[in-house]
């Protein structure tokens, strides 16, 4: 009996739902280091609330939640909550430094308001391909 073998293709890497910048990755790394192995990275997600309509947020991720989709980019994981990942598909987290501060930014392509104070967006969820 002859078998003959499928030739399979190599796998498409999966798009990033979230990318960073190189001062977004750099400080972070920052912050982890400083860290002293606490936590695995950054979490990230969207919450109600402000007078737009939803609030990025962020904060340290001592663990993998279960539905976590874990996004590694420039040596750095971002874990983004499951309700949240229609919001942020797309997103490029970058930090910025300006002349009395220096923060994360979202530039989001599902965005489509942000309040005047800029602590608040309306997002709307992408839509699946």
């Amino acid at each position: 009996m002859e078998t003959t073998a499928t030739p399979t293709k190599p796998r498409r890497e999966r798009p990033k739902a979230v990318r960073l910048s190189d001062a977004a990755a750099a400080r972070i790394r920052e912050i982890m280091e400083g860290a002293d192995g606490k936590y695995r990275g950054v979490r990230v997600g969207v919450t109600n609330g402000g007078c737009a309509g939803m609030s990025y947020t962020m904060d340290y991720a001592e663990d993998v939640k279960p539905l976590d989709e874990v996004v590694e980019d420039k040596g750095v994981k971002i874990f983004i909550d499951p309700k949240a990942i229609l919001f942020l598909i797309g997103t490029e987290m970058d930090f910025v430094r300006e002349k009395l501060g220096a923060r994360f930014v979202f530039n989001n392509p599902n965005q489509t308001a942000a309040c005047g104070c800029g602590e608040s967006v309306s997002i709307t969820p992408a839509k699946p391909a």
